[in-house]
């Protein structure tokens, strides 16, 4: 699972006039009832979106902008509507609005790091019987089926110990290394420019933008509910539109809004990567291995029988998300090493730019100075998060146990040792790259704790060690991504502490509800499903090869997997060593290892979005600019919207009235 962002720099946005001379509210002025509201509303939107994408094709695009977008639609409708009607209610703020992002994207994240479309729905049986019963290392024992109530549990038990891991960090990390942030940096230049005449405009443009691709989105996503039958072989899903030899090899664009909407945001080169990886792997790779039937593998095997080409399908995909990850992990940890040994010779450098007295840099120093004032007046004390930390890793070791058994309760204990040095390796390289690799992380615990419990329990123990691992990294690295948005426009990080709080609460309870929705409504888990869960068989293949070793896989799949984990490598390592100006140009290798599991369908959709960006900023550049990410919000959020009822007909087993397929003329 990738959550893919945008690691283009971004300059730190000045302070406007009107900023500069605004009256900043109190810390709890700024979290307010119609704010957490829309933060319920719209983080239990966020959460259908991130569970559809997760279980669809795993790649997430950052939404911190478009929950900034959208708190800044729902609030100012809501003052002007009360205006209007002659009720006063209190001025909309920046920092209200980024509170409402910080409480929306904690949210959310727990949909992503929650592994409800990896390592938790790993476990269950649908998983292990699609492995096999027969298959060396799974067995029948290593099976927990989702449920609401151990689910909820369990969030509650993990999510918050990332709050606290980091949190007295935040003035080393925004104010001393001065850490880009870009996402942060990027919402927080959002929010400031709606909140300033000139921006509000815009605001206005952008918003009625989204509004109309919402409708379209939500519109188009019903019509196509009535020609999609019963099954999965039925509708657009299934439109072989480059012809039925293509479509076979999953070659074909399938009019997803949502999928477009994620190409209209990431940036050309993941598309691009995906695109690339597709072609590999459904173009060459697969058709070359199937005519090995009967040599390499047995020729009578089903179509997800990992002794077959499913097995070189799912580990060459594992091989090159690895190889992505232990490179950029290294990467990550060198750089910070790095920067901390070289921090205090650029901070002794640092006051030779005031040198220079003119009015720009004097400006330049004065809205430094108002940052950095506003965003260390209210502190929250080393010792509340320190202890924080230590009773909430206590309650945690001791309730884990009793839903996992296999997890024992000093593997727990050494999981909160090791994790807030991991979580600050995670948060920095976040900070310098945008890239969160809380799921590479999280892998590395699968391996290690898989492998010390060994054969009895080892799947379940490592597939749970990924979880708290995962959960901690990734929130410590979204709670410092918030930090520098509230940095940037003004905001307390005492009332950011609290909505990500509140946010982490509200997400331990939505996540799983949500994707309970899913799980209850669809047939999540299956191969020719539209909700492959294409991680989840993954995360429980490498649970089993952290048990078990590499005697299982079929003939030449290690040759071949060692091939592609040293061409992520190479490949990562050319991206570094060549200028910007071509390593722009050499694909991702864990965006190309996406399509080689799932197909190519989605590729085709993301390539068209990213095409429809390319031309737009051929003809308009500000205007794509301004307005491609309110297209794109609108045509995901418009699907996500359409999942609910979509889902509510289905529990109640009301079925599309047409089935729309194709087939051969002759």
């Amino acid at each position: 699972m990738a959550e893919v962002t945008s690691a283009a720099g971004i300059s730190e946005p000045l302070l406007s006039v009107e900023q500069e001379n605004e009256k900043i509210p109190a810390w709890k002025e700024q979290i307010t009832v119609r704010g957490l509201l829309v933060s319920v509303v719209l983080g239990s939107l966020f959460c259908i979106i991130t569970h559809k994408l997760n279980l669809t094709v795993g790649v997430i695009p950052s939404l911190n902008v478009a929950a900034g977008l959208l708190g800044f639609f729902f609030v100012k409708s809501w003052t002007e509507f009360t205006s209007k009607i002659g009720v006063w209610s209190k001025p909309f703020t920046r920092q209200e609005n980024t509170v409402i992002q910080t409480c929306v994207v904690a949210c959310y994240g727990l949909a992503f790091s929650g592994g409800f479309g990896s390592y938790m729905l790993s476990m269950d049986q649908r998983t292990y019987e699609l492995i096999g019963s027969d298959y060396p290392g799974n067995r029948a024992e290593d099976v927990k089926n989702p449920s609401l109530g151990w689910m909820i549990g369990f969030m509650f038990v993990v999510s918050f110990l990332g709050l606290f891991s980091l949190v007295a960090l935040r003035k080393v990390m925004v104010i001393d290394y001065k850490l880009t942030y870009p996402s942060g940096t990027a919402t927080a230049l959002l929010i400031n420019s709606f909140h300033t005449n000139t921006g509000a405009e815009l605001a206005g443009k952008q918003v009625r933008c989204l509004g109309k691709y919402l409708s379209i989105s939500l519109f188009w996503s019903c019509f196509k509910w009535f020609f999609s039958g019963v099954g999965d072989s039925c509708g657009f899903d299934n439109f072989p539109s480059l012809g039925l030899a293509a479509f076979k090899n999953t070659f074909y664009f399938d009019f997803s809004p949502t999928y477009v909407g994620c190409g209209l945001i990431c940036p050309h080169i993941v598309n691009c990567s995906v695109l690339l990886g597709a072609i590999i792997s459904w173009g060459f790779l697969w058709p070359f291995i199937s005519t090995k039937a009967g040599d390499w593998y047995p020729d009578n095997l089903g179509n997800n029988d990992f002794k077959g080409l499913y097995g070189y399908k799912v580990f060459i995909a594992v091989s090159l998300i690895l190889g992505d990850g232990l490179y950029n992990l290294i990467k990550i940890v060198i750089i910070t090493v790095k920067e901390i040994m070289n921090s205090r010779s650029k901070k002794a450098s640092l006051p030779l730019v005031a040198l220079h007295q003119d009015d720009a840099s004097s400006k330049l120093l004065t809205e430094e100075n108002q940052r950095e004032e506003t965003f260390l007046k209210d502190s929250i004390p080393s010792w509340f998060a320190g202890s924080g930390y230590i009773a909430l890793a206590a309650i945690s070791t001791s309730v884990i146990p009793n839903i996992f058994p296999q997890m024992r309760w000093y593997l727990v204990l050494a999981c909160y040792v090791v994790a807030p040095a991991l979580a600050f390796c995670n948060s920095y390289g976040t900070g310098l790259t945008d890239w969160n690799l809380s799921s590479t992380y999280g892998k590395i615990g699968l391996f290690i704790f898989a492998s010390l419990v060994g054969s009895k329990g080892g799947v379940i123990a490592g597939l749970a060690a990924c979880g708290v691992m995962m959960s901690i990294v990734s929130t410590a690295a979204d709670l410092m991504q918030d930090f520098k948005t509230g940095y940037l426009t003004l905001s307390s990080p005492r009332s950011m502490f609290v909505s990500q709080l509140i946010g982490t609460a509200l997400g331990c309870v939505i996540a799983p509800g949500t994707f309970w929705l899913y799980w209850t409504a669809f047939d999540i888990g299956s191969p020719d499903g539209a909700y492959k869960a294409p991680y989840a068989v993954i995360y429980r293949e490498m649970a089993i090869l952290g048990v078990e070793g590499f005697s299982a896989l079929p003939q030449h799949c290690l040759e071949i997997c060692c091939g592609f984990f040293v061409a992520a490598l190479i490949i990562n390592l050319l991206r570094d060593a060549t200028p910007k100006s071509v390593s722009k140009y050499i694909p991702i290798p864990m965006a190309m290892a996406v399509p080689f599991y799932i197909g190519a369908y989605f590729a085709i959709d993301m390539f068209v979005g990213t095409v429809i960006v390319f031309v737009w900023e051929r003809l308009n550049e500000k205007e794509a600019e301004d307005y491609a990410g309110a297209v794109a919000s609108g045509l995901i959020c418009g699907d996500g919207i359409w999942t609910v009822p979509s889902a509510i007909l289905s529990i109640f087993r009301i079925d599309p009235p047409i089935c729309m397929n194709f087939a051969p003329s002759s």
